[in-house]
């Protein structure tokens, strides 16, 4: 159980916050490059920041205030140019550095001016990485992106992205990464439940409800976050073992899947209510595939409802997202009642709140990247990476019905979609 004052400094993200002055000195994906393809201006909001994103006419990205500095137009309707985005009100231009580059009636009048010199815009730095767009808004000298393996692999590695919008807090989506013990329950027996009262089965959760019981779980604090350990398993197994599950990566990252279909979920805070929420799924070609080149990253809408209104249910990502938004906002942590599974959950706050202090006392905090050869491609174990044939229980249910082939099949088709995954 929390105090309120404690879960104010875990949720709030805003500027000179504990918890946003924190989350600022990471890196946080705010944008699919194909949505910048399909139209040249995005509104963005994150960390609680009102900013927009742009493709300019030479193709460099820019994200910058919201709201020209002339007469609070919004700069989501400006112009793309070769050299910057141009407000539609006055002409006034401004390039991905935020500074103001021409302000045609100013200049007529006063040539030698040095007005638009003192009118620049707020300004991030933007890099793309796996089909997203990354953005650091923290101190200067910035870390390096982290190039993980999911996101910066280029041969024998397609990708898409799915993103959902969730009206709750970032942490909420983050908890549930190290809350192992909700596998049989959400995923299982509330899956087999959903999929009942829609008229069809869901053998994923039916299997995960009778083979996916964990029997004990453990975590172990690694130089990037945290590692899960579990056995688990039916009821009638004779020889459990402990496995290792998805590594949380600090602070807002879960890695996860197997068997050649592995995914990343970034929880990225638009504000202290809001989620813009994306999964980055790769597929890992086995050598005897002919694999065609990506030639870019298809990006997807999830929806958080069935037509009738109530939240889906009908796949994991869905039943996370389902329950992450039950909670409310912002969940009231300090009527919580915790027990025996969420020592995970314990653990990952503690590390949030040592986290916040060492920035709040100049120090940098962990699972920053400054190292160049460290980042050429950052690999992190976990439960089933590269094996296609072990003996876990649950690796077995994670590719039920064959999701490796399933997903080959489907983007040599070109019809790649979301699938069954575990948490």
């Amino acid at each position: 159980m929390l105090t309120q004052e404690q879960n104010q400094r875990l949720t709030q993200v805003g500027p000179g916050t504990p918890m946003g002055e924190l989350l600022r000195r990471y890196w946080h994906p705010f944008a699919a490059v194909g949505e910048l393809d399909e139209r040249p201006t995005k509104t963005i909001t994150l960390l609680g920041e009102e900013l927009v994103a742009f493709k300019d006419a030479s193709g460099a990205y820019g994200l910058i205030d919201r709201y020209c500095p002339h007469r609070r137009v919004d700069l989501s309707y400006g112009i793309p140019e070769r050299s910057g985005l141009r407000c539609v009100y006055h002409g006034w231009l401004f390039d991905a550095s935020g500074a103001c580059t021409e302000q045609p009636f100013e200049e007529m009048v006063r040539p030698g001016g040095s007005f638009k010199e003192k009118t620049g815009v707020r300004a991030y730095p933007v890099q793309a990485l796996g089909g997203l767009l990354f953005t650091y808004m923290g101190p200067e000298p910035a870390p390096l992106l982290p190039r993980y393996d999911m996101l910066a692999q280029t041969e024998r590695v397609w990708r898409e992205l799915f993103i959902t919008q969730l009206p709750c807090s970032w942490l909420q989506c983050q908890e549930n990464s190290v809350d192992p013990v909700h596998l049989e329950w959400l995923h299982g027996v509330f899956g087999a439940h959903e999929a009942r009262l829609r008229g069809h089965r869901d053998p994923l959760a039916e299997a995960l409800t009778e083979y996916g019981r964990h029997k004990e779980i453990g975590f172990d604090r690694f130089k990037r976050g945290i590692i899960k350990r579990r056995v688990y398993g039916s009821s009638t197994r004779q020889d459990p073992k402990w496995s290792i599950g998805h590594p949380l990566l600090f602070p807002n990252v879960l890695q996860g899947g197997g068997g050649g279909r592995y995914f990343m979920q970034f929880r990225v805070p638009v504000d202290d209510e809001r989620t813009w929420h994306v999964e980055l799924t790769s597929y890992w070609f086995p050598d005897d595939v002919d694999v065609p080149a990506q030639t870019s990253v298809p990006h997807h809408h999830v929806t958080l409802a069935h037509p009738d209104g109530r939240l889906r249910g009908d796949d994991t990502m869905a039943q996370d997202s389902t329950a992450w938004v039950l909670q409310g906002p912002i969940v009231d942590r300090s009527r919580e009642m915790l027990g025996e599974s969420d020592r995970g959950l314990i653990l990952f706050r503690q590390m949030l709140e040592e986290q916040m202090r060492v920035v709040a006392e100049g120090g940098e905090p962990m699972n920053l990247v400054r190292d160049q050869a460290e980042n050429v491609l950052i690999h992190n174990d976990q439960e089933g990476w590269g094996r296609l044939g072990h003996d876990s229980d649950i690796e077995e249910i994670a590719r039920y019905g064959s999701v490796l082939r399933d997903g080959i099949a489907a983007i040599l088709q070109g019809t790649a979609n979301q699938g069954a995954h575990t948490a």
